[in-house]
This record gives C-alpha cells, sequence and structure tokens, in this order.
C-alpha cells in the first residue's frame, strides 16, 4: 500500500467465545518458556527457562506445520535447546518448542528463528493497470522468479548477477506472542506469523509493546477496489496524515503468506524496502491476490471479523487518498501469549472468515 494513496464491538457469540477462552488459557497456563539467550551463533548455546511447572515436563520441537521433530524431558529452570534438539542446527525454518505437562500442551511456544541475509531482491519498473503510471515490481528474490511463466521477466534474468551467499548465522529465540488492537469499532486479535517474516513481525511487536500505535487512527479505507471489490484498511502512522512512521525503514521479506480476508501486511511507497510502522488489514482474497510478493503479509486475525468490516464500512471524505470521515481508533495495542500449539494440529484457532453478505428478507406475495 502506498502511504500517500493508500463504536462498540459487534462480535457474535462464537468469536466472543472463542477470544474469552483463548484469553483465559493465556492467563491460566503455567508452563513458561523464556529466551536466556536472544541471539546465538550456529554452533551456541540456546538457553531458556522453564518455569511454572512443579517438575519434569516434556519438551517438543514443531516445524512450522506442527510437525513434531522431536520430544525430551526437562526440569524447571535453564535449559539449552541446542543440546536438547540437536536437529536444531541443520533445520532451515522457524521452529517452536512447546511445553507438554500431563500430556497436554501448556503455555505459549517458545520461537527459533534462523539468522539468514535476505536473498538479493530483483525489481523492475512496470506500468499500473491505468497504463500511463510506472511503479517499482518486485519480480523474484535471489535466483528465484516469482513468475518462472513470465517470458519478459525471464528474459530480464538472464542478466541478473550471481546472488551472494546467505549462510546460516545462527538463531534467535522469541516469545510467540499475539497483537491485540482494542479499537473504536471493537477487539482485533491478530496471530504473528514469524515463521513468514519474523523480521516483520518482530517489529509489528515491539512498536506494540512500547504504545506507539496506542491512539493512531485507521486513515485509509478503500472498501472496494476499481473492480468494486473489497479491498484494505490501513492504519499505524502516529502523525495521521498517511506519510508518517518510525523514523526508520524496514526490508520487504518474501513473506509467502497469501493476502487474504483478514491478513495483516506492510503498508509501503514504491520502493519495496520502505515500510515501518504502517499496517492494512486485507478485505478480500479476490481484491488483494496481486500484493502476493509484493508486500509482506505477516500475521492474520483470529478474532474481530466485525471490527474489521466496521472500519471498512465508514463513510469516505477523500476518494483520492482514502480518508475516512470519521476514522476509527486504536484505542490501545498490547501482546498477549499466544496459545499453546497441539502436536501435529497447530494452533487451537483460525483465521477469521469474511461473513456473508446479509440479504435483506423478501416479503411473500400473498
Amino acid at each position: 500500500m502506498v502511504r500517500d494513496d493508500a463504536g462498540s464491538e459487534k462480535a457474535g457469540h462464537n468469536g466472543l467465545m472463542t477470544a474469552a477462552l483463548l484469553f483465559a488459557s493465556a492467563v491460566m497456563t503455567s508452563a513458561t518458556l523464556t529466551p536466556r539467550t536472544e541471539l546465538a551463533g550456529p554452533r551456541s548455546p540456546l538457553v531458556a527457562r522453564l518455569s511454572g511447572v512443579d517438575g519434569a515436563c516434556k519438551l517438543v520441537l514443531l516445524d512450522t506445520d506442527a510437525k513434531e521433530l522431536g520430544r525430551a524431558g526437562a526440569s524447571p529452570g535453564d535449559v539449552d535447546l541446542a543440546a536438547l534438539f540437536p536437529m536444531i542446527a541443520t533445520q532451515t525454518g522457524v521452529l517452536r518448542v512447546q511445553a507438554v505437562v500431563g500430556g497436554s500442551p501448556d503455555g505459549a511456544p517458545l520461537l527459533i528463528v534462523p539468522l539468514r541475509n535476505r536473498e538479493t531482491i530483483r525489481t523492475t519498473s512496470d506500468l499500473r493497470p491505468d497504463g500511463k503510471t510506472s511503479y517499482t515490481r518486485v519480480i523474484g528474490w535471489g535466483d528465484v522468479l516469482l513468475d518462472p511463466h513470465n517470458e519478459a521477466h525471464a528474459k530480464l534474468k538472464a542478466d541478473w548477477p550471481k546472488p551472494d551467499p546467505q549462510p546460516p548465522s545462527g538463531f534467535r529465540l522469541m516469545s510467540d506472542e499475539d497483537v491485540v488492537f482494542e479499537t473504536t469499532a471493537g477487539r482485533i486479535r491478530f496471530v504473528m506469523r514469524a515463521d513468514f517474516a519474523p523480521n516483520t513481525a518482530r517489529n509489528f511487536v515491539e512498536l506494540a509493546e512500547k504504545g506507539f500505535y496506542d491512539g493512531t487512527i485507521v486513515h485509509r479505507i478503500v472498501p472496494a477496489d476499481r473492480n468494486g471489490l473489497p479491498f484494505v484498511i490501513q492504519g499505524g502512522d502516529p502523525t495521521g496524515t498517511g506519510d508518517g512512521g518510525p523514523g526508520y525503514d524496514l526490508a520487504l521479506e518474501p513473506s509467502k503468506l497469501a493476502h487474504d480476508f483478514g491478513v495483516l501486511s506492510m503498508a509501503r511507497n514504491d520502493w519495496p524496502d520502505s515500510a515501518g510502522s504502517q499496517w492494512f488489514v486485507c478485505l478480500s482474497r479476490e481484491a488483494t491476490a496481486r500484493l502476493d510478493g509484493q508486500y509482506c503479509a505477516f500475521g492474520y486475525a483470529v478474532d474481530g471479523a466485525e471490527a474489521i468490516l466496521a472500519m471498512a464500512e465508514g463513510e469516505v471524505a477523500d476518494a483520492a487518498t482514502g480518508r475516512p470521515k470519521s476514522p476509527h481508533t486504536v484505542l490501545r495495542a498490547f501482546t498477549v501469549p499466544a496459545p499453546a500449539w497441539i502436536p501435529g494440529t497447530g494452533r487451537p484457532d483460525r483465521r477469521v472468515e469474511r461473513p456473508a453478505a446479509k440479504v435483506a428478507p423478501v416479503e411473500s406475495d400473498r
């Protein structure tokens, strides 16, 4: 999303029950895995502190799809995960360590994020659908095209310089946390998918924890694109103008999380590495599929579909910028522990779905 162009909670009974259960589980869980080693080299210890359990329990190593890679016993205190799970050293994707107490997953998992430099970004100049306005289009990473069937891009690839090697540099330990927005339209709970975009997810968590988003408005809504399909809502600018940010630029990550209803992604200017704090939430897959690979999706809502739609239904004061007449506000943003991951299943909740359009009742012909 280009920065320049870019009530009351109405959640249904099921949504309220899901949110209540998740928040209750976050409070009632006892097992806690806390990073003691934030950054570690490829062969260094990965120390986490296990607390909140009375005795020995199991720690389970999971991949991004919740497949179990290993299981080992652990006691309260400091635990070297690298020694406990030697297979960590050979993994290239984000891993999770989940405590299992009495046979049941307990507490938020701990994230193990491999440290790798980003692959070389490949771009070209392209035209928008109006046939006049040019923009910078991402067409590949390293030596891989996003669309290998695009003949024009394949010709450009022939002249790409050889990408630099990206050896694994070690690991980062992170707590698995969700971000909650309390807004004037209701509450929204976002899952952070660090397995798709670890640096972007970490940036969003840190901004939320530091109060950066408190009091910010949803400064842009595009209820429909040029084809009449639901598009996006956008916020995260402390100035409320659409031009502000956190004072730094965030490198675009090659996220493979598809843009769809409720998916959270980073807004930016034309240059791919110009994101910072501004976020947008997608309103439909049909309109936002074209954003895949061009913008960094890093999370999605598991609660708050009605709040998202309420923001999108606001009256637009300026169609050119999407400025709403009465912008909704993020009153407070904060983090909560993610729910326990179930081996073989993952999170107990799922991404929100766009509610079906309400059909006006038709009077019977009598």
